[in-house]
């Protein structure tokens, strides 16, 4: 036996209507939730990556700002002691600069005393005579000091030859030497090609480089940077 189906009536069909609406409805309000569910995890993954990227940039820059505080400080530091070594070298050497000149200044006044003065003329020209180990050489001096040292020069080669060597010492008068040397001799030999310098000034610069090591360690002490000792 056949059912004979009847066309729906307008109850009937506005029924069925309502109920896919709300199908279709319930279907678009569960696919909102999900893509808004979806949506909030991307958003909040991609939130925390760039929370996280802007905290390591954060700590890169401030690491980095660290580093060139301490490097500035680092030089800022090295300036102040190069400054400060500086200027305790630069009073040091003031220093030993004042005690040269007192020495010259004491120097100066040696000639004032002339029998003192020529028994060291004697002495300063033996030594030079010895030096050069030459049969004839020739002695100056300050035009000041031409009789004196004319004397000294008589006993200084008296005193050779007891040695049983031959000298011929002459006092050159025609081109003495500068006032600035103090006093003392220069003897040279083989026509003046070679010669010895024993005037007062150029012992004191001798003796200053000799000594200057020493008169240091008197001065300032020894130094804590260095290890060995003569």
């Amino acid at each position: 036996m056949s059912v004979v189906s009847r066309p729906l009536n307008d109850e009937e069909v506005y029924s069925e209507m309502n109920k896919m609406v709300a199908f279709i409805r319930q279907e678009a309000l569960e696919k909102a939730r999900e893509i808004k569910v979806k949506a909030d995890e991307e958003f909040n993954i991609e939130k925390a990556k760039l929370v996280r990227q802007e905290s390591i940039n954060v700590e890169e820059q401030f690491q980095r700002k660290v580093k060139q505080a301490e490097v500035k400080q680092r030089i800022l530091t090295s300036t102040l002691i190069n400054k400060s070594r500086l200027q305790v070298l630069q009073a040091r050497q003031e220093m030993l600069e004042t005690v040269f000149s007192d020495a010259q200044q004491a120097l100066a006044k040696v000639p004032e005393d002339k029998e003192k003065y020529q028994k060291m003329l004697v002495q300063l020209c033996v030594q030079a005579f010895v030096q050069l180990n030459d049969r004839r050489v020739n002695v100056r001096g300050r035009k000041a000091d031409l009789d004196v040292i004319k004397t000294a020069v008589e006993e200084a080669v008296a005193i050779y030859k007891k040695d049983g060597k031959d000298i011929t010492a002459t006092v050159v008068e025609d081109s003495p030497l500068p006032d600035s040397v103090l006093g003392g001799v220069r003897v040279s030999a083989l026509g003046d090609r070679i010669s010895v310098d024993n005037t007062l000034i150029a012992r004191l610069e001798l003796s200053s480089d000799r000594m200057l090591p020493q008169l240091r360690n008197t001065l300032f002490g020894q130094s804590p940077n260095r290890k060995f000792y003569n």
